[in-house]
């Protein structure tokens, strides 16, 4: 009988990794029918999802947000992950006000810059320390931690840590920026997500935050210039970025035309842009967004359908 409590982790691992080969040996058949269990589930629920957000994208928004923000909750108080756990608090807590902000009428002025400056700081640092997890992740794969004598599973424990911690928060970001953009554009009244806009928009506003435009299109600007879109509208340079980039939105916020992002944002350097200078909203930014598209699926949808096959399984006796 071994002592495990004299064992290091490393060894424990290894021990009770033994003990499992050893209690799962000779039940191939039942592994195979787990296996075709899962991969039908993951189809299965994959269809359903897809025709959810197709038929009712808003109650699917709204679910998939709230389990982005509870289910990595719920398996940090499980194995103690308190650090992840007081960012998860702050995150919270700031984002709840500007939330709050965002949704109240009348609108103050200067709320929607206030809304998109805290978003785009997030998004940031969440862009940020995912190329830094990443690279960590890279280096140690490649053998360059052994340079700096630090052990491999350390290396790579500190590079997967710092790439989830950029790519949660950054799904999380864009969700809540989405949210808050819709109703701050609705509360000022040039926007609607369905029907005709209350207000019109005359050529000296800007439709997202409802504020005069002061630097003609032509001009260069102090501190922000003006856009003018295909429509011929004409927004801040801050504002429409934020509402195409932050916001997740790919449409003119009056009429709805279509913009093109790939040809106004045109940047080459996007990451020594987004240290330097902050101008962080180019093209590869669109393709970070479509890859945190991506992911939202892995971390709000993943585990609960891997509990309904441990359900599945358990009901029908497999293990």
């Amino acid at each position: 009988q071994v002592d495990m409590s004299e064992l290091s982790p490393e060894e424990q691992w290894k021990i009770e990794h033994a003990r499992m080969h050893a209690k799962h040996r000779g039940h191939e058949a039942m592994h195979a029918e787990m296996v075709l269990i899962l991969i039908a589930t993951l189809v299965v629920a994959q269809l359903l999802l897809v025709q959810w957000k197709q038929r009712h994208p808003r109650s699917y928004n709204m679910v998939t947000l709230f389990q982005m923000w509870v289910v990595p909750l719920y398996f940090t108080v499980k194995l103690h992950w308190w650090r992840f756990l007081v960012i998860w608090i702050l995150f919270s807590a700031v984002t709840a006000f500007v939330t709050f902000r965002a949704t109240r009428k009348p609108l103050v002025q200067t709320t929607p810059r206030l809304v998109y400056k805290w978003f785009l700081l997030i998004y940031k640092i969440s862009y940020a320390t995912g190329i830094v997890g990443y690279m960590a992740v890279m280096f140690t794969l490649f053998g360059l931690n052994l340079l700096f004598k630090i052990k491999p599973e350390d290396a790579m424990d500190f590079g997967i840590s710092l790439l989830f911690y950029g790519l949660y928060y950054g799904v999380l970001e864009r969700d809540f920026a989405e949210m808050c953009a819709d109703y701050m554009a609705s509360t000022i009244g040039f926007y609607s997500e369905s029907g005709m806009p209350t207000k019109h928009l005359s050529d000296s506003v800007c439709a997202v935050c409802g504020q005069q435009i002061f630097v003609d299109v032509s001009e260069e600007g102090i501190i922000e210039n003006t856009y003018r879109l295909s429509c011929n509208h004409v927004f801040h340079e801050f504002c429409i970025r934020g509402w195409c980039i932050v916001g997740k939105k790919q449409t003119c916020p009056y009429c709805k035309e279509k913009v093109d992002l790939k040809r106004m944002f045109s940047n080459p350097y996007p990451f020594w842009a987004l240290v330097g200078s902050g101008q962080c909203w180019e093209r590869p930014h669109v393709m970070y967004g479509q890859l945190l598209d991506w992911l939202r699926y892995l971390v709000a949808w993943q585990p609960v359908i891997i509990g309904l096959v441990q359900g599945i399984n358990y009901i029908l006796g497999l293990e």
